[in-house]
């Protein structure tokens, strides 16, 4: 394990709620422009940096905040209500940094470096594991990216689809297949490379141009023959069966900071309704919407979703943080209800709204884009139910 690297000039982070809002509202107000242009959202992420929030999970002993899974939770809901995208880089990043405090498997002189550059600026890395024909990996397969073994480390080459982060990841974390002399081809050995995002071989395909998390910038990556150090491959062991199951496939407790994003997201459009409604008199009622019965059930609804959202999220967590299990196996359905209680509160708002929700004049259109996307992170809902459902059933 890594435990001599030590980087004691990380910022430590204010989680009261005022400092939370005044980082959700800073990035807030550039998020608009960086939704148009797609490009890296570099102010946003300045402002969680200052924050001390791309960091706030970094292991003690690396002279790390090493916030617990509640407190992570509540920066990224603060994150996602100002700007989806930097909520996504920056949960990818703390999930990388908990990873690092857990099990300690990055190579030292790259985990200083990371932590060096991470004290100076917002710094990114991110696990790097779609292809273009796999497809998503939860859905089973092994990848085509390959690392081979040579004499003195690895050569990395494969061709990655969907990499958030794009050029301002400083780090890969790259799913791939081992290919060693003394390896079983029936039975290859399967791990993350870790990458240095500026080593030569490597070259970005601009491929991302979604319906949201514009600038998020997921696109293509390229390895050709980048050469790496023996110790940047880090297994991921098979199960006692032997059969080698991708992580991503099962929601772990760690996985609930993409979920709270979308929490984040659907809090905004709360806002923004709010304001909204507070605002809009039209003519022919001569006071504002927000006074009318409808509105208020239409807000109560809305509000409704989230309470429902907030609670299975921070439920969760505290029950876990607590020691209790008994909720483990049901994780994955906790996931899928957080998500439709995201898409409904925005999508309530939308539809209550009619046209102006639409206009890019306004957030809604880009709340409803983003909260969308919570779809899209594994487990997806039908594989999760399928499982709840045999578990039940006992099938």
């Amino acid at each position: 394990m890594t435990t001599a690297v030590r980087t004691p000039e990380l910022i430590r982070p204010d989680l009261s709620p005022e400092a939370l809002a005044a980082v959700t509202d800073e990035i807030a107000a550039v998020a608009p422009a960086y939704d148009r242009t797609g490009e890296i959202p570099v102010r946003g992420l300045a402002a969680a940096h200052r924050a001390g929030l791309l960091t706030a999970t970094v292991g003690p002993r690396y002279g790390g905040p090493g916030l617990g899974l509640v407190d992570t939770a509540r920066i990224l809901v603060a994150l996602g209500e100002g700007d989806a995208s930097v909520a996504l880089l920056a949960a990818n990043n703390l999930g990388t940094h908990q990873a690092q405090a857990a099990a300690g498997h990055w190579p030292e002189a790259y985990y200083a470096d990371f932590l060096r550059r991470s004290a100076e600026g917002p710094t990114l890395a991110n696990a790097v594991r779609a292809e273009p024909e796999l497809g998503a990996p939860a859905r089973g397969g092994l990848p085509t990216t390959t690392a081979t073994r040579t004499a003195d480390g690895w050569v990395l080459n494969g061709h990655k689809a969907y990499a958030t982060g794009g050029t301002a990841l400083a780090y890969h974390l790259v799913w791939a297949v081992a290919d060693e002399p003394a390896g079983d081809p029936a039975h290859p050995r399967v791990g993350h490379v870790i990458v240095p995002g500026d080593l030569p071989g490597i070259a970005w395909v601009d491929t991302w141009d979604h319906l949201g998390l514009r600038a998020s910038n997921t696109h293509d990556v390229r390895y050709e023959d980048v050469r790496l150090p023996v110790e940047a491959f880090v297994e991921i062991p098979r199960g006692p069966d032997g059969v080698y199951r991708d992580p991503a496939a099962a929601a772990g407790i760690g996985g609930f900071g993409h979920p709270a994003l979308y929490v984040g997201v659907a809090r905004a459009a709360r806002t923004a309704f709010t304001r909204f409604t507070r605002e809009r008199v039209p003519t022919a009622l001569g006071r504002p919407i927000a006074t009318t019965e409808r509105i208020q059930v239409v807000a109560g609804e809305i509000d409704a979703q989230i309470a429902q959202a907030e609670t299975l999220l921070f439920g969760a967590l505290l029950r876990a943080e607590a020691g209790d299990t008994t909720h483990l196996p049901q994780l994955s359905l906790l996931k899928i209800q957080i998500a439709r209680s995201a898409i409904a509160a925005v999508n309530t708002a939308v539809a209550a709204l009619g046209n102006p929700a639409l206009t890019r004049h306004q957030p809604f259109e880009r709340l409803l884009r983003d909260v969308l996307c919570v779809r899209v992170h594994p487990p997806q809902e039908d594989t999760a139910l399928l499982a709840a459902g045999r578990r039940l059933l006992g099938q």
